[in-house]
C-alpha cells in the first residue's frame, strides 16, 4: 500500500500494535470492552431472575441513578433515555408497578407531575442480588486514591461519550 493511499479502517483496527503505547491503549480498549460485557452479564442475571426484559431492567437503572441523585424522573424522561414512545414507556412503568418495583409519586409542588421512585420490594430485591457486588467494588475501589479515582472517572466518562456520539443519529 503506498504511503498517500489511507489504511482502510479494518487494518487499522486490526494492526500489530508496535509500541508500547499503542500495546498498551488496545489492553485498555479490551477491558473496556470486557467490563461492558460483563457489566451487561450481570444486568441479564438480573433481569433474567426476575422476569424482567432488557427493557425494564435499562428502565430501573434510569430510575435508580436519577433517584440517587436526589432528582426523579418522569415517565416522559425516561421515554427519552430509553428512545421510546411516551405510550411504550407507560407501557415498562406499568409493568415495573406491578411487579412492585417502582411506584408513582406525585410532586408535591406540583401534583400534575408524577416521579418514578424505587418500590419497596424492588429496593430489597436489587440490594439482595447487587449488595455483594457493591461490597467488591467498595473493596477495590479503596486500593485506589482519590486522585486515581479521578483519573478512572474522567476516563468512563470521556469513553462514555464517545460511545455516545458513535450512536447512530448522535450529531
Amino acid at each position: 500500500m503506498s504511503s498517500t493511499t489511507p489504511e482502510p479502517a479494518a487494518a487499522r483496527m486490526y494492526r500489530r500494535r508496535e509500541t508500547p503505547r499503542e500495546r498498551l491503549q488496545a489492553e485498555v480498549l479490551d477491558l473496556v470492552r470486557d467490563l461492558g460485557v460483563q457489566g451487561q452479564r450481570v444486568a441479564d442475571d438480573f433481569a433474567g431472575s426476575r422476569g424482567l426484559h432488557p427493557t425494564d431492567m435499562r428502565a430501573l437503572l434510569h430510575v435508580m441513578r436519577r433517584e440517587g441523585e436526589g432528582d426523579p424522573m418522569t415517565t416522559g424522561e425516561l421515554a427519552t433515555a430509553l428512545g421510546l414512545t411516551s405510550g411504550a414507556a407507560t407501557g415498562v412503568v406499568d409493568r415495573l408497578e406491578r411487579a412492585g418495583h417502582l411506584r408513582r409519586e406525585r410532586d408535591t409542588a406540583d401534583r400534575r407531575k408524577v416521579h418514578l421512585r424505587f418500590g419497596e420490594h424492588g429496593a430489597a430485591v436489587a440490594v439482595e442480588f447487587f449488595g455483594p457486588l457493591g461490597r467488591r467494588s467498595d473493596e477495590l475501589m479503596a486500593r485506589y486514591d482519590d486522585a486515581e479515582l479521578d483519573v478512572v472517572r474522567r476516563f468512563l466518562g470521556d469513553m462514555t461519550a464517545a460511545l455516545e456520539a458513535h450512536r447512530p443519529g448522535a450529531g
